[in-house]
């Protein structure tokens, strides 16, 4: 008996320590849309997804309590109400922060400037830009201004303006499936 009631202590003990490392530190999400292919895979035959498995990603849902979000990085957001107006689907989004608080984006025949500067961003494809060309007003305090990398197929902050910094849940931080596309990133 007194072993028994080891092993449902213990794995009582481990099931609770993997709900609240999931819950509050390391949370995994699909890919579950286009929008960020290249760098990001959804899985076929969605459309315009490449790969036959999509990325199975991790976020770190601690370093927006820790610190601010950055430039560049990828992170899993929920996206305002404005984005069903719009019509895109609900749930969470995976997209790139391109615009901070207080900076002007604008887009011209698909390029991205930050405060009138070019956005240097390797991380696009050129034949996943699209040719739109519009300016948005300054991204509010405490708001951020997000796109996938494949501008084409990406329901982002060029429909539905800047995303609160409450709605963003983290940034990725690697990717685990499928093993041949295991990496970190940064």
């Amino acid at each position: 008996m007194r072993t028994a009631l080891d092993w449902v202590v213990t794995i009582g003990i481990a099931v609770a320590f993997v709900l609240v490392f999931e819950a509050e530190v390391a949370k995994p999400y699909r890919i579950p849309t286009a929008s960020m292919e290249n760098t990001l895979h959804c899985p076929r035959p969605g459309a315009g997804c490449q790969a036959r498995f999509g990325d199975r990603v991790l976020v770190n849902r601690l370093a927006y309590r820790l610190g601010k979000p950055q430039r560049g990085q990828i992170v899993v957001l929920h996206p305002p109400a404005a984005a069903a107006t719009h019509g895109c689907a609900g749930g969470t989004f995976v997209k790139r922060i391109v615009g901070l608080p207080g900076e002007t984006v604008s887009v011209r025949k698909g390029f991205v400037f930050v405060d009138g500067q070019t956005l240097h961003e390797s991380y696009v494809d050129p034949v996943d830009r699209d040719a739109q060309t519009a300016v948005w007003p300054a991204v509010p305090p405490g708001q951020y201004f997000v796109m996938g990398d494949n501008r084409k197929q990406s329901c982002d902050s060029r429909v539905w303006g800047p995303v609160p910094a409450g709605n963003l849940v983290g940034p990725v931080v690697a990717v685990y499936w499928p093993p041949n596309r295991i990496r970190l990133l940064p």
